[in-house]
């Protein structure tokens, strides 16, 4: 079947799946969600990866989230190359730099961040780029890697960050909190970004959406984000779908290959 709207962004591979990560994923397909599951650590790029061999209109990502970068050893950057030559294998992420929680020292997350960047380019393969109260760090460094392109995941920067993305040519992927009642300016930031620029994504099994907030998230959740979308375009959830497949199989542009 044919997905009518891609979950951009989505850790199915999680423990928090483990009692019912089928059934999560079958609710996920019978609506005609196809799902994006990145790694965010050697070992969850290898889960991403078997999940997605083994299922409908399901890609992984590759990569090593800042959280990890203290860890990664030198020949991981060679495994992830292998990797990135799985037909199933559509870009390189999660990736980035997190200064919030700093679970790793700056100066690995940005060394880690910069060689990942460089691994993607290389390869002609698109990031999912994780950053958090890391504006300036992110553009620099996606700035340093010459023709790097990609999407900033779970967007929930400010409209002048979203607009320093979008002049370097990358896209934008809103998750739950564009729902939540705070959110107010993150919500003005969706009708910043154009419509061939715009993706969606739950971030599963975090920030699920309101009414659930709260609650483990998963794909299917996607559409709650998708109608708040909607209501900033001031368009219908089907137009938001519609858009955001064409985005997602321009970027990952291995799906249906």
């Amino acid at each position: 079947m044919t997905p009518v709207v891609f979950d951009s962004h989505c850790h199915i591979q999680d423990s928090a799946f483990d009692e019912d990560r089928e059934r999560v994923y079958e609710r996920a397909s019978a609506q005609g969600i196809g799902l994006i599951v990145p790694g965010y650590s050697m070992k969850t790029s290898q889960e991403a990866m078997t999940f997605a061999g083994s299922h409908e209109n399901v890609y992984a990502l590759v990569g090593v989230h800042p959280h990890d970068a203290q860890d990664v050893q030198e020949g991981d950057y060679q495994t992830l190359q292998q990797w990135c030559a799985n037909p199933k294998v559509v870009g390189v992420g999660e990736i980035g730099l997190d200064y919030h929680y700093m679970n790793s020292p700056k100066e690995a997350q940005r060394e880690v961040f910069r060689r990942q960047l460089i691994l993607a380019r290389d390869l002609g393969l698109p990031v999912s780029v994780h950053s958090r109260e890391a504006d300036a760090d992110t553009l620099e460094l996606i700035g340093m890697v010459k023709g790097v392109f990609g999407v900033l995941h779970c967007f929930s920067g400010t409209e002048e960050f979203a607009k320093a993305l979008l002049h370097k040519g990358f896209y934008i992927s809103f998750a739950g909190p564009i729902s939540f009642k705070s959110a107010h300016a993150l919500r003005a930031t969706i009708p910043v970004v154009p419509w061939d620029r715009i993706l969606v994504e739950t971030d599963s099994p975090y920030l699920s959406p309101a009414p659930w907030r709260g609650q483990r998230n998963e794909p299917l959740r996607v559409i709650r984000n998708a109608e708040v979308v909607a209501a900033q375009k001031d368009c219908t959830t089907k137009e938001v779908f519609a858009a955001t497949l064409s985005n997602t199989y321009t970027i990952f542009s291995r799906i249906g290959q």
